[in-house]
């Protein structure tokens, strides 16, 4: 069952900027393991962490190093969660995500789908 949808878009030109100029960026928003990525992909990654957070329905106190952007064998990404991220999706049934990434004219675009066993979000 979908328990959520979620999609972002990012433009490169401006996430660059805004890394370049705002020091502390890099570490705050992304793991180890995504930091040294071009700002490209780093984009891409924002953009699905957002979406991540949308398909979750954008809960409040969410970190963003607890939700990044991995690779399987087959070097598609894939959504990997931990801490207040994997707490959220534990709550909501979350099970399962698939991702999808694109780039285009200087936009890096994400759409997740949160795929699980709903459970009504607590109040």
């Amino acid at each position: 069952m979908i328990i959520g949808i979620g999609v972002d878009v990012v433009d490169v030109a401006r996430f660059e900027r805004q890394v370049e100029r705002t020091p502390g960026l890099r570490e705050r928003l992304f793991v180890a393991a995504e930091r040294g990525l071009n700002t490209r992909s780093l984009a891409a990654r924002f953009a699905a962490k957002e979406a991540v957070a949308k398909a979750l329905g954008a809960p409040a106190g969410m970190n963003w190093q607890d939700c990044w952007i991995g690779l399987d064998a087959n070097g598609s990404p894939t959504v990997q969660v931990s801490g207040t991220v994997q707490a959220v999706a534990d709550a909501r049934g979350v099970n399962r995500w698939h991702l999808s990434l694109s780039h285009d004219g200087g936009v890096a675009t994400a759409m997740v789908v949160a795929e699980g066993e709903y459970s009504e979000p607590s109040r």
